[in-house]
Protein backbone atom coordinates (compact mmCIF):
# COMPACT_ATOMS: atom_id res chain seq x y z
CA UNK A 1 0.00 0.00 0.00
CA UNK A 2 1.51 3.38 -0.99
CA UNK A 3 1.94 5.99 1.69
CA UNK A 4 -0.12 8.70 -0.06
CA UNK A 5 -3.67 7.72 -0.96
CA UNK A 6 -6.31 9.88 -2.69
CA UNK A 7 -10.07 9.57 -2.94
CA UNK A 8 -12.92 12.00 -3.61
CA UNK A 9 -10.92 15.19 -3.09
CA UNK A 10 -9.17 13.81 0.02
CA UNK A 11 -5.51 12.92 0.48
CA UNK A 12 -4.32 10.60 3.24
CA UNK A 13 -0.69 10.39 4.27
CA UNK A 14 -0.68 7.01 5.98
CA UNK A 15 2.90 7.34 7.18
CA UNK A 16 2.40 10.77 8.76
CA UNK A 17 -1.12 10.07 10.00
CA UNK A 18 -2.63 13.10 8.28
CA UNK A 19 -5.83 13.73 6.35
CA UNK A 20 -6.20 16.60 3.85
CA UNK A 21 -9.14 17.83 1.79
CA UNK A 22 -8.17 19.81 -1.30
CA UNK A 23 -4.90 20.72 0.42
CA UNK A 24 -6.46 21.77 3.74
CA UNK A 25 -5.59 19.76 6.84
CA UNK A 26 -8.57 17.96 8.41
CA UNK A 27 -7.98 17.22 12.07
CA UNK A 28 -8.95 13.65 12.94
CA UNK A 29 -8.59 11.79 16.20
CA UNK A 30 -6.10 8.92 16.22
CA UNK A 31 -8.66 6.14 16.55
CA UNK A 32 -10.75 7.51 13.68
CA UNK A 33 -7.61 7.82 11.55
CA UNK A 34 -6.68 4.21 12.28
CA UNK A 35 -10.15 3.11 11.16
CA UNK A 36 -9.64 5.04 7.91
CA UNK A 37 -6.17 3.56 7.42
CA UNK A 38 -7.50 0.03 7.97
CA UNK A 39 -10.21 0.55 5.35
CA UNK A 40 -7.84 2.15 2.81
CA UNK A 41 -5.35 -0.70 3.18
CA UNK A 42 -8.07 -3.08 1.96
CA UNK A 43 -10.36 -1.02 -0.33
CA UNK A 44 -13.46 -2.90 -1.41
CA UNK A 45 -12.95 -5.60 1.21
CA UNK A 46 -14.80 -6.13 4.47
CA UNK A 47 -12.83 -5.04 7.53
CA UNK A 48 -14.47 -6.75 10.47
CA UNK A 49 -15.20 -5.12 13.78
CA UNK A 50 -12.84 -7.64 15.42
CA UNK A 51 -10.06 -6.61 12.99
CA UNK A 52 -10.57 -3.00 14.05
CA UNK A 53 -10.63 -3.91 17.73
CA UNK A 54 -7.28 -5.63 17.42
CA UNK A 55 -5.77 -2.59 15.69
CA UNK A 56 -7.23 0.09 17.92
CA UNK A 57 -7.06 -1.50 21.37
CA UNK A 58 -4.50 -4.07 22.56
CA UNK A 59 -5.95 -7.20 24.12
CA UNK A 60 -4.96 -6.14 27.62
CA UNK A 61 -6.80 -2.80 27.34
CA UNK A 62 -10.39 -2.89 28.54
CA UNK A 63 -12.76 -0.46 26.77
CA UNK A 64 -16.42 -0.23 25.91
CA UNK A 65 -15.54 -1.55 22.47
CA UNK A 66 -18.92 -1.27 20.75
CA UNK A 67 -19.60 2.35 21.72
CA UNK A 68 -16.02 3.50 21.23
CA UNK A 69 -15.77 1.99 17.75
CA UNK A 70 -19.16 3.41 16.76
CA UNK A 71 -18.02 6.85 17.96
CA UNK A 72 -14.71 6.59 16.04
CA UNK A 73 -16.53 5.67 12.83
CA UNK A 74 -19.09 8.45 13.35
CA UNK A 75 -16.30 11.03 13.77
CA UNK A 76 -14.61 9.70 10.64
CA UNK A 77 -17.82 9.97 8.64
CA UNK A 78 -18.33 13.52 9.89
CA UNK A 79 -14.82 14.49 8.76
CA UNK A 80 -15.43 12.96 5.32
CA UNK A 81 -18.94 14.41 4.94
CA UNK A 82 -20.24 10.85 4.63
CA UNK A 83 -23.38 9.23 6.04
CA UNK A 84 -24.33 5.72 7.07
CA UNK A 85 -27.68 6.00 5.25
CA UNK A 86 -26.23 7.11 1.90
CA UNK A 87 -22.52 6.22 2.00
CA UNK A 88 -20.08 7.57 -0.54
CA UNK A 89 -16.99 6.12 1.13
CA UNK A 90 -17.71 3.89 4.15
CA UNK A 91 -20.35 1.19 3.90
CA UNK A 92 -21.63 -0.47 7.07
CA UNK A 93 -22.23 -4.21 7.02
CA UNK A 94 -24.44 -4.76 10.08
CA UNK A 95 -22.87 -6.95 12.78
CA UNK A 96 -19.88 -7.65 10.54
CA UNK A 97 -17.85 -4.51 9.91
CA UNK A 98 -17.17 -1.87 7.28
CA UNK A 99 -16.01 -1.60 3.68
CA UNK A 100 -14.43 1.31 1.79
CA UNK A 101 -16.47 1.73 -1.40
CA UNK A 102 -14.94 4.90 -2.87
CA UNK A 103 -12.48 4.96 -5.78
CA UNK A 104 -8.93 4.96 -4.40
CA UNK A 105 -5.78 6.26 -6.08
CA UNK A 106 -2.34 5.49 -4.69
CA UNK A 107 0.97 7.17 -5.50
CA UNK A 108 3.30 5.06 -7.61
CA UNK A 109 6.31 6.20 -5.60
CA UNK A 110 7.67 4.14 -2.73
CA UNK A 111 6.40 5.25 0.67
CA UNK A 112 9.74 6.63 1.75
CA UNK A 113 9.87 8.87 -1.30
CA UNK A 114 6.42 10.39 -0.88
CA UNK A 115 6.62 13.77 0.89
CA UNK A 116 3.72 14.81 3.04
CA UNK A 117 1.52 17.27 1.14
CA UNK A 118 2.34 20.80 2.05
CA UNK A 119 -0.72 22.33 3.69
CA UNK A 120 -1.77 25.73 2.45
CA UNK A 121 -1.15 28.74 4.62
CA UNK A 122 -4.56 29.79 5.90
CA UNK A 123 -5.16 33.54 5.99
CA UNK A 124 -7.97 35.93 6.89
CA UNK A 125 -8.18 39.59 5.87
CA UNK A 126 -10.00 41.36 8.68
CA UNK A 127 -12.38 44.18 7.68
CA UNK A 128 -10.35 47.33 7.05
CA UNK A 129 -11.06 50.08 9.55
CA UNK A 130 -12.68 53.25 8.24
CA UNK A 131 -10.01 55.75 9.33
CA UNK A 132 -11.78 58.80 7.89
CA UNK A 133 -14.07 59.36 10.86
CA UNK A 134 -16.94 59.78 8.37
CA UNK A 135 -19.58 57.00 8.52
CA UNK A 136 -20.50 57.79 4.91
CA UNK A 137 -17.05 56.44 3.91
CA UNK A 138 -17.69 53.01 5.46
CA UNK A 139 -18.35 51.56 2.02
CA UNK A 140 -14.80 52.50 0.98
CA UNK A 141 -13.05 50.56 3.76
CA UNK A 142 -15.27 47.56 3.02
CA UNK A 143 -14.41 47.84 -0.68
CA UNK A 144 -10.69 47.83 0.14
CA UNK A 145 -11.21 44.69 2.20
CA UNK A 146 -12.93 43.03 -0.76
CA UNK A 147 -10.22 44.04 -3.20
CA UNK A 148 -7.33 42.84 -1.01
CA UNK A 149 -9.12 39.51 -0.44
CA UNK A 150 -9.62 39.11 -4.19
CA UNK A 151 -6.01 39.99 -5.00
CA UNK A 152 -4.60 37.58 -2.42
CA UNK A 153 -6.99 34.77 -3.32
CA UNK A 154 -6.07 34.99 -7.01
CA UNK A 155 -2.33 35.12 -6.40
CA UNK A 156 -1.38 31.52 -5.63
CA UNK A 157 -4.42 29.44 -4.63
CA UNK A 158 -2.36 26.24 -4.53
CA UNK A 159 -0.28 27.66 -1.69
CA UNK A 160 -2.49 30.20 0.05
CA UNK A 161 -6.04 29.62 1.32
CA UNK A 162 -7.67 33.03 1.73
CA UNK A 163 -10.97 32.99 3.58
CA UNK A 164 -13.88 34.67 1.87
CA UNK A 165 -15.43 38.08 2.39
CA UNK A 166 -18.48 36.83 4.27
CA UNK A 167 -16.35 35.27 6.98
CA UNK A 168 -14.17 38.37 7.12
CA UNK A 169 -17.16 40.68 7.61
CA UNK A 170 -18.36 38.55 10.52
CA UNK A 171 -15.59 40.23 12.55
CA UNK A 172 -16.46 43.80 11.60
CA UNK A 173 -16.55 45.73 14.84
CA UNK A 174 -15.90 42.59 16.89
CA UNK A 175 -13.83 43.00 20.06
CA UNK A 176 -11.70 39.91 19.47
CA UNK A 177 -7.93 39.73 19.28
CA UNK A 178 -5.97 38.00 16.55
CA UNK A 179 -5.13 35.01 18.73
CA UNK A 180 -8.81 34.29 19.44
CA UNK A 181 -9.81 34.69 15.80
CA UNK A 182 -6.91 32.48 14.78
CA UNK A 183 -8.10 29.72 17.11
CA UNK A 184 -11.69 30.00 15.94
CA UNK A 185 -10.78 29.62 12.26
CA UNK A 186 -7.54 27.58 12.48
CA UNK A 187 -5.62 30.45 10.87
CA UNK A 188 -1.93 30.82 10.21
CA UNK A 189 -1.98 34.55 9.46
CA UNK A 190 -4.24 37.57 9.65
CA UNK A 191 -4.10 40.80 7.64
CA UNK A 192 -5.30 43.96 9.38
CA UNK A 193 -5.59 47.39 7.84
CA UNK A 194 -7.27 50.76 7.62
CA UNK A 195 -8.36 52.97 4.73
CA UNK A 196 -9.37 56.56 4.06
CA UNK A 197 -9.59 58.95 1.12
CA UNK A 198 -7.83 62.32 1.40
CA UNK A 199 -7.73 65.01 -1.32
CA UNK A 200 -7.19 62.86 -4.38
CA UNK A 201 -5.12 60.29 -2.53
CA UNK A 202 -5.78 57.13 -0.57
CA UNK A 203 -4.16 56.26 2.75
CA UNK A 204 -3.89 52.54 3.44
CA UNK A 205 -2.13 50.79 6.33
CA UNK A 206 -1.54 47.06 6.18
CA UNK A 207 -0.19 44.63 8.78
CA UNK A 208 0.49 40.92 8.42
CA UNK A 209 0.26 39.15 11.78
CA UNK A 210 1.11 35.57 12.66
CA UNK A 211 -1.88 34.10 14.48
CA UNK A 212 0.03 31.73 16.75
CA UNK A 213 1.97 34.40 18.66
CA UNK A 214 0.53 37.68 17.23
CA UNK A 215 3.96 38.64 15.91
CA UNK A 216 3.95 41.38 13.25
CA UNK A 217 5.53 39.85 10.17
CA UNK A 218 5.05 42.87 7.94
CA UNK A 219 3.62 46.39 8.26
CA UNK A 220 3.52 49.26 5.78
CA UNK A 221 1.69 52.47 4.95
CA UNK A 222 0.68 53.32 1.38
CA UNK A 223 -0.47 56.74 0.11
CA UNK A 224 -1.00 56.42 -3.64
CA UNK A 225 -3.01 58.81 -5.76
CA UNK A 226 -6.51 57.47 -6.36
CA UNK A 227 -5.54 56.80 -9.97
CA UNK A 228 -3.04 54.17 -8.75
CA UNK A 229 -5.41 52.48 -6.30
CA UNK A 230 -5.79 49.14 -8.09
CA UNK A 231 -2.07 48.81 -8.81
CA UNK A 232 -1.40 49.49 -5.12
CA UNK A 233 -3.78 46.73 -4.07
CA UNK A 234 -1.83 44.33 -6.27
CA UNK A 235 1.44 45.54 -4.75
CA UNK A 236 0.08 44.94 -1.25
CA UNK A 237 -0.88 41.37 -2.15
CA UNK A 238 2.57 40.69 -3.62
CA UNK A 239 4.35 42.05 -0.54
CA UNK A 240 2.17 39.96 1.77
CA UNK A 241 2.88 36.88 -0.37
CA UNK A 242 6.61 37.58 -0.29
CA UNK A 243 6.62 37.63 3.53
CA UNK A 244 4.65 34.37 3.53
CA UNK A 245 7.18 32.81 1.13
CA UNK A 246 4.35 32.22 -1.32
CA UNK A 247 5.43 32.39 -4.94
CA UNK A 248 2.83 33.50 -7.52
CA UNK A 249 2.53 31.27 -10.55
CA UNK A 250 4.98 31.94 -13.37
CA UNK A 251 3.49 34.18 -16.11
CA UNK A 252 2.96 31.37 -18.63
CA UNK A 253 1.47 29.01 -16.07
CA UNK A 254 -0.63 31.81 -14.64
CA UNK A 255 -2.07 32.65 -18.04
CA UNK A 256 -2.91 28.99 -18.64
CA UNK A 257 -4.53 28.53 -15.25
CA UNK A 258 -6.12 31.95 -14.99
CA UNK A 259 -4.37 32.68 -11.68
CA UNK A 260 -1.32 34.50 -10.42
CA UNK A 261 -1.15 37.18 -13.12
CA UNK A 262 -2.19 40.79 -12.57
CA UNK A 263 -5.93 41.38 -12.51
CA UNK A 264 -7.27 43.87 -14.99
CA UNK A 265 -8.47 47.02 -13.20
CA UNK A 266 -12.23 46.74 -12.61
CA UNK A 267 -12.73 50.19 -14.18
CA UNK A 268 -10.74 53.31 -15.12
CA UNK A 269 -13.52 55.53 -13.81
CA UNK A 270 -13.08 55.93 -10.05
CA UNK A 271 -16.46 57.63 -9.69
CA UNK A 272 -18.03 54.53 -11.27
CA UNK A 273 -16.08 52.37 -8.83
CA UNK A 274 -17.34 54.47 -5.90
CA UNK A 275 -20.96 53.93 -7.02
CA UNK A 276 -20.32 50.20 -7.43
CA UNK A 277 -18.69 49.93 -3.99
CA UNK A 278 -21.55 51.82 -2.35
CA UNK A 279 -24.03 49.55 -4.12
CA UNK A 280 -22.28 46.41 -2.86
CA UNK A 281 -22.26 47.85 0.63
CA UNK A 282 -25.99 48.58 0.52
CA UNK A 283 -26.87 45.23 -1.08
CA UNK A 284 -25.12 43.32 1.70
CA UNK A 285 -26.59 45.44 4.49
CA UNK A 286 -30.24 44.46 4.16
CA UNK A 287 -32.93 43.63 1.57
CA UNK A 288 -34.46 47.04 2.27
CA UNK A 289 -31.52 48.66 0.48
CA UNK A 290 -32.15 46.79 -2.78
CA UNK A 291 -33.64 49.79 -4.61
CA UNK A 292 -30.75 52.06 -3.64
CA UNK A 293 -28.22 49.37 -4.56
CA UNK A 294 -29.80 48.94 -7.99
CA UNK A 295 -29.62 52.70 -8.68
CA UNK A 296 -25.95 52.76 -7.68
CA UNK A 297 -25.06 49.80 -9.92
CA UNK A 298 -26.92 51.38 -12.82
CA UNK A 299 -25.05 54.66 -12.21
CA UNK A 300 -21.73 52.78 -12.27
CA UNK A 301 -22.68 51.13 -15.56
CA UNK A 302 -23.86 54.45 -17.02
CA UNK A 303 -20.47 55.97 -16.26
CA UNK A 304 -18.56 52.91 -17.53
CA UNK A 305 -20.55 50.47 -19.69
CA UNK A 306 -17.48 48.17 -19.74
CA UNK A 307 -17.51 47.77 -15.94
CA UNK A 308 -17.99 43.99 -15.77
CA UNK A 309 -18.20 43.72 -11.98
CA UNK A 310 -21.01 46.29 -11.88
CA UNK A 311 -22.98 44.18 -14.37
CA UNK A 312 -22.22 41.12 -12.22
CA UNK A 313 -23.44 42.88 -9.05
CA UNK A 314 -26.67 43.98 -10.74
CA UNK A 315 -27.23 40.40 -11.95
CA UNK A 316 -26.71 39.12 -8.39
CA UNK A 317 -29.19 41.65 -7.03
CA UNK A 318 -31.87 40.58 -9.51
CA UNK A 319 -31.19 36.98 -8.49
CA UNK A 320 -32.08 37.66 -4.84
CA UNK A 321 -35.15 39.69 -5.80
CA UNK A 322 -36.48 36.87 -7.97
CA UNK A 323 -35.66 34.09 -5.51
CA UNK A 324 -37.37 35.80 -2.57
CA UNK A 325 -40.48 36.66 -4.58
CA UNK A 326 -39.84 40.41 -4.28
CA UNK A 327 -40.12 40.64 -8.08
CA UNK A 328 -41.82 38.36 -10.57
CA UNK A 329 -39.07 35.78 -11.18
CA UNK A 330 -39.39 35.83 -14.95
CA UNK A 331 -38.91 39.59 -14.99
CA UNK A 332 -36.11 39.66 -12.40
CA UNK A 333 -34.20 36.77 -13.91
CA UNK A 334 -34.57 37.93 -17.50
CA UNK A 335 -33.00 41.26 -16.49
CA UNK A 336 -30.34 39.52 -14.39
CA UNK A 337 -29.36 37.11 -17.16
CA UNK A 338 -28.73 40.00 -19.55
CA UNK A 339 -26.39 41.65 -17.04
CA UNK A 340 -24.60 38.39 -16.27
CA UNK A 341 -24.08 37.69 -19.98
CA UNK A 342 -22.83 41.24 -20.47
CA UNK A 343 -20.35 40.79 -17.61
CA UNK A 344 -18.80 37.62 -19.08
CA UNK A 345 -18.80 39.19 -22.54
CA UNK A 346 -16.64 42.00 -21.13
CA UNK A 347 -14.48 39.71 -18.96
CA UNK A 348 -14.70 35.99 -19.74
CA UNK A 349 -12.52 35.07 -16.73
CA UNK A 350 -15.21 35.87 -14.13
CA UNK A 351 -15.78 32.40 -12.68
CA UNK A 352 -18.54 33.37 -10.28
CA UNK A 353 -20.45 35.14 -13.05
CA UNK A 354 -20.28 32.06 -15.28
CA UNK A 355 -21.79 30.08 -12.40
CA UNK A 356 -24.50 32.74 -12.13
CA UNK A 357 -25.26 32.40 -15.83
CA UNK A 358 -25.68 28.68 -15.15
CA UNK A 359 -28.16 29.46 -12.38
CA UNK A 360 -30.15 31.66 -14.74
CA UNK A 361 -30.11 29.02 -17.50
CA UNK A 362 -31.67 26.66 -14.98
CA UNK A 363 -34.37 28.96 -13.66
CA UNK A 364 -35.42 30.58 -16.94
CA UNK A 365 -34.97 27.74 -19.43
CA UNK A 366 -34.33 24.42 -17.61
CA UNK A 367 -31.49 24.13 -20.10
CA UNK A 368 -29.37 21.53 -18.33
CA UNK A 369 -26.60 21.22 -20.98
CA UNK A 370 -26.03 24.98 -20.69
CA UNK A 371 -26.11 24.79 -16.88
CA UNK A 372 -23.42 22.08 -17.04
CA UNK A 373 -21.32 24.02 -19.51
CA UNK A 374 -21.32 27.20 -17.44
CA UNK A 375 -20.67 25.40 -14.15
CA UNK A 376 -17.81 23.40 -15.66
CA UNK A 377 -16.27 26.57 -17.05
CA UNK A 378 -16.65 28.34 -13.70
CA UNK A 379 -14.91 25.50 -11.88
CA UNK A 380 -12.10 25.41 -14.39
CA UNK A 381 -11.55 29.14 -13.97
CA UNK A 382 -11.61 29.11 -10.16
CA UNK A 383 -12.05 25.74 -8.43
CA UNK A 384 -11.27 27.36 -5.05
CA UNK A 385 -14.10 29.89 -5.15
CA UNK A 386 -16.64 29.14 -2.38
CA UNK A 387 -19.28 31.01 -4.39
CA UNK A 388 -18.69 28.82 -7.45
CA UNK A 389 -18.82 25.66 -5.33
CA UNK A 390 -22.04 26.80 -3.68
CA UNK A 391 -23.71 27.67 -6.98
CA UNK A 392 -22.61 24.39 -8.54
CA UNK A 393 -23.94 22.38 -5.61
CA UNK A 394 -27.29 24.14 -5.39
CA UNK A 395 -27.99 24.67 -9.09
CA UNK A 396 -25.87 22.07 -10.88
CA UNK A 397 -26.48 19.09 -8.58
CA UNK A 398 -29.43 19.67 -6.23
CA UNK A 399 -32.17 19.88 -8.92
CA UNK A 400 -31.27 16.36 -10.08
CA UNK A 401 -31.47 14.87 -6.61
CA UNK A 402 -27.68 14.47 -6.40
CA UNK A 403 -27.79 15.61 -2.79
CA UNK A 404 -24.72 13.87 -1.37
CA UNK A 405 -22.57 15.48 -4.04
CA UNK A 406 -24.27 18.82 -3.49
CA UNK A 407 -23.63 18.58 0.26
CA UNK A 408 -19.95 17.85 -0.43
CA UNK A 409 -19.72 20.95 -2.64
CA UNK A 410 -21.33 23.19 -0.02
CA UNK A 411 -19.08 21.76 2.69
CA UNK A 412 -16.12 22.55 0.46
CA UNK A 413 -17.41 26.11 0.10
CA UNK A 414 -17.54 26.36 3.90
CA UNK A 415 -13.86 25.47 4.17
CA UNK A 416 -12.99 28.91 2.78
CA UNK A 417 -16.10 30.70 4.05
CA UNK A 418 -16.80 29.02 7.40
CA UNK A 419 -18.88 31.87 8.88
CA UNK A 420 -21.17 32.46 5.89
CA UNK A 421 -24.72 32.26 7.21
CA UNK A 422 -25.99 32.02 3.63
CA UNK A 423 -23.82 28.97 2.87
CA UNK A 424 -24.71 27.35 6.19
CA UNK A 425 -28.36 27.91 5.30
CA UNK A 426 -27.91 26.05 2.04
CA UNK A 427 -26.17 23.19 3.84
CA UNK A 428 -29.20 22.90 6.13
CA UNK A 429 -31.49 22.95 3.08
CA UNK A 430 -29.61 20.10 1.43
CA UNK A 431 -29.56 18.09 4.65
CA UNK A 432 -33.31 18.16 5.16
CA UNK A 433 -33.89 17.59 1.45
CA UNK A 434 -31.67 14.52 1.88
CA UNK A 435 -33.82 13.34 4.82
CA UNK A 436 -31.17 14.09 7.46
CA UNK A 437 -33.58 16.05 9.65
CA UNK A 438 -31.75 15.83 12.97
CA UNK A 439 -28.39 16.80 11.52
CA UNK A 440 -30.13 19.62 9.64
CA UNK A 441 -31.61 20.91 12.90
CA UNK A 442 -28.21 20.76 14.63
CA UNK A 443 -26.49 22.60 11.78
CA UNK A 444 -29.27 25.18 11.64
CA UNK A 445 -28.98 25.96 15.34
CA UNK A 446 -25.21 26.48 14.92
CA UNK A 447 -25.90 28.82 12.00
CA UNK A 448 -28.50 30.77 13.99
CA UNK A 449 -25.90 31.21 16.74
CA UNK A 450 -23.60 32.84 14.17
CA UNK A 451 -26.19 35.54 13.48
CA UNK A 452 -29.61 35.31 15.17
CA UNK A 453 -30.92 38.11 12.92
CA UNK A 454 -30.18 36.35 9.60
CA UNK A 455 -33.50 35.24 8.16
CA UNK A 456 -32.47 32.38 5.89
CA UNK A 457 -30.99 30.21 8.62
CA UNK A 458 -34.10 30.69 10.76
CA UNK A 459 -36.20 29.75 7.74
CA UNK A 460 -34.20 26.57 7.18
CA UNK A 461 -34.34 25.70 10.88
CA UNK A 462 -38.11 25.99 10.66
CA UNK A 463 -38.25 23.74 7.58
CA UNK A 464 -35.94 21.15 9.16
CA UNK A 465 -38.19 21.09 12.26
CA UNK A 466 -41.19 20.72 9.96
CA UNK A 467 -39.53 17.72 8.28
CA UNK A 468 -38.96 16.20 11.73
CA UNK A 469 -42.67 16.59 12.52
CA UNK A 470 -42.04 19.20 15.23
CA UNK A 471 -44.65 21.57 13.85
CA UNK A 472 -45.14 23.86 16.85
CA UNK A 473 -41.39 24.62 16.95
CA UNK A 474 -41.31 24.97 13.17
CA UNK A 475 -44.16 27.47 13.14
CA UNK A 476 -42.50 29.52 15.88
CA UNK A 477 -39.24 29.72 13.89
CA UNK A 478 -41.06 30.64 10.68
CA UNK A 479 -42.89 33.44 12.46
CA UNK A 480 -39.53 34.76 13.71
CA UNK A 481 -38.25 34.55 10.13
CA UNK A 482 -41.13 36.70 8.91
CA UNK A 483 -40.30 39.32 11.53
CA UNK A 484 -36.67 39.41 10.41
CA UNK A 485 -37.15 38.92 6.66
CA UNK A 486 -40.70 39.64 5.50
CA UNK A 487 -40.33 38.18 2.01
CA UNK A 488 -43.22 36.43 0.23
CA UNK A 489 -41.75 32.92 0.08
CA UNK A 490 -41.53 32.68 3.88
CA UNK A 491 -45.30 33.12 4.12
CA UNK A 492 -45.78 30.11 1.84
CA UNK A 493 -43.58 27.91 4.00
CA UNK A 494 -45.42 29.08 7.11
CA UNK A 495 -48.68 28.09 5.42
CA UNK A 496 -47.33 24.59 4.73
CA UNK A 497 -46.25 24.17 8.38
CA UNK A 498 -49.63 25.40 9.64
CA UNK A 499 -51.54 23.03 7.35
CA UNK A 500 -49.36 20.00 8.13
CA UNK A 501 -49.44 20.86 11.83
CA UNK A 502 -53.23 20.76 11.94
CA UNK A 503 -54.01 24.49 12.15
CA UNK A 504 -56.40 24.45 9.20
CA UNK A 505 -58.13 27.70 10.19
CA UNK A 506 -55.01 29.87 10.07
CA UNK A 507 -53.73 28.06 6.97
CA UNK A 508 -56.97 28.90 5.14
CA UNK A 509 -56.87 32.44 6.47
CA UNK A 510 -53.38 32.81 5.00
CA UNK A 511 -54.60 31.30 1.73
CA UNK A 512 -57.36 33.90 1.53
CA UNK A 513 -54.85 36.65 2.21
CA UNK A 514 -52.70 35.40 -0.69
CA UNK A 515 -55.66 35.53 -3.07
CA UNK A 516 -56.40 39.12 -2.01
CA UNK A 517 -52.74 40.13 -2.38
CA UNK A 518 -52.47 38.50 -5.81
CA UNK A 519 -54.92 41.04 -7.22
CA UNK A 520 -52.37 43.79 -6.58
CA UNK A 521 -48.91 42.21 -6.46
CA UNK A 522 -46.97 39.09 -7.31
CA UNK A 523 -47.49 36.17 -4.92
CA UNK A 524 -45.33 33.07 -5.54
CA UNK A 525 -47.59 30.29 -6.85
CA UNK A 526 -45.88 27.83 -4.51
CA UNK A 527 -47.37 29.80 -1.59
CA UNK A 528 -50.77 28.48 -2.74
CA UNK A 529 -49.46 25.04 -3.73
CA UNK A 530 -47.80 24.32 -0.38
CA UNK A 531 -50.92 25.15 1.64
CA UNK A 532 -53.15 23.03 -0.60
CA UNK A 533 -50.67 20.16 -0.26
CA UNK A 534 -50.67 20.49 3.51
CA UNK A 535 -54.47 20.46 3.54
CA UNK A 536 -54.58 17.37 1.32
CA UNK A 537 -56.17 19.24 -1.61
CA UNK A 538 -54.10 17.51 -4.26
CA UNK A 539 -55.89 18.74 -7.40
CA UNK A 540 -55.48 22.39 -6.36
CA UNK A 541 -51.86 21.71 -5.39
CA UNK A 542 -51.03 20.36 -8.86
CA UNK A 543 -52.76 23.31 -10.52
CA UNK A 544 -50.62 25.77 -8.56
CA UNK A 545 -47.37 23.80 -9.02
CA UNK A 546 -47.96 23.90 -12.76
CA UNK A 547 -48.46 27.67 -12.54
CA UNK A 548 -45.30 27.92 -10.42
CA UNK A 549 -43.22 26.32 -13.15
CA UNK A 550 -44.70 28.68 -15.73
CA UNK A 551 -43.88 31.64 -13.47
CA UNK A 552 -40.36 30.25 -12.85
CA UNK A 553 -41.02 30.22 -9.11
CA UNK A 554 -37.62 29.31 -7.63
CA UNK A 555 -39.14 27.15 -4.90
CA UNK A 556 -39.91 24.45 -7.51
CA UNK A 557 -36.23 23.74 -8.18
CA UNK A 558 -35.83 20.87 -5.64
CA UNK A 559 -39.00 19.11 -6.86
CA UNK A 560 -37.17 15.78 -7.03
CA UNK A 561 -36.27 15.86 -3.34
CA UNK A 562 -39.06 17.51 -1.32
CA UNK A 563 -40.23 15.02 1.33
CA UNK A 564 -43.76 16.45 1.39
CA UNK A 565 -44.18 15.55 -2.29
CA UNK A 566 -43.59 11.83 -1.66
CA UNK A 567 -47.33 10.98 -1.46
CA UNK A 568 -47.96 12.35 -4.98
CA UNK A 569 -44.89 11.11 -6.84
CA UNK A 570 -46.82 8.24 -8.48
CA UNK A 571 -49.48 10.62 -9.81
CA UNK A 572 -49.13 11.06 -13.62
CA UNK A 573 -49.36 14.82 -13.08
CA UNK A 574 -46.12 14.72 -11.10
CA UNK A 575 -44.32 13.11 -14.04
CA UNK A 576 -45.76 15.88 -16.24
CA UNK A 577 -44.22 18.51 -13.94
CA UNK A 578 -40.82 16.81 -14.22
CA UNK A 579 -41.09 16.78 -18.01
CA UNK A 580 -41.97 20.46 -18.00
CA UNK A 581 -38.73 21.15 -16.10
CA UNK A 582 -36.74 18.75 -18.32
CA UNK A 583 -36.08 16.65 -15.22
CA UNK A 584 -37.78 13.45 -16.34
CA UNK A 585 -35.33 10.64 -17.12
CA UNK A 586 -36.08 10.75 -20.84
CA UNK A 587 -35.46 14.51 -20.96
CA UNK A 588 -32.35 14.86 -18.80
CA UNK A 589 -29.01 15.03 -20.53
CA UNK A 590 -26.22 12.82 -19.15
CA UNK A 591 -24.86 14.55 -16.06
CA UNK A 592 -21.37 15.97 -16.29
CA UNK A 593 -19.12 15.20 -13.34
CA UNK A 594 -17.04 18.27 -12.56
CA UNK A 595 -13.82 17.80 -10.55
Amino acid sequence: MPSLVRFGGFEVDLAAGRLFKHGLRIHLREQSFQVLASLLERPGEVVTREDLRGRLWPAEVFVDFENNLNAAVARLREALGDSAEHPRFIETLPKRGYRFIGAVEGSAAAPAEVPAPRPKARLLVLPFVNASGDPAQEYFSDAMTDEIITELASLAPAELAVLARTTSMHYKGAAKDVAQIGRELALDYVVEGSARRIEGRVALTVQLIRAADQAHVFAKRYEPPTSDLFATERAIALEVAEHLHVVPAAPAAAAAAGVGGPRRPPTRDLAAYASYAQGRWRMHRSPGDAAAARQLFEEAIRRDPQFALAHDALAELYWWLGLGGLMMPREAWSKGLLDALRAVEIDSTLAETHAMVGQYRLRLEFNWPEVDREMRLALELNPDSPVVRLRYGTSGLMPHGRLDEAIAEVERALELDPLSCWTHGWLVTLLWLGRHAERAIDEARKAVDLDPTFGMTRLQLGLALCHAGRFDEAIAELRKTLELTPVPIVQGWLGLALALGGDEAEARQLLGRFHAMAAQAYVPPTNFAWIHLGLGEIDDAFTWMDKAIDARDGMMTPIKSYWFLDPVRDDPRFAALLRKMNLAAEHEEPRVTVP
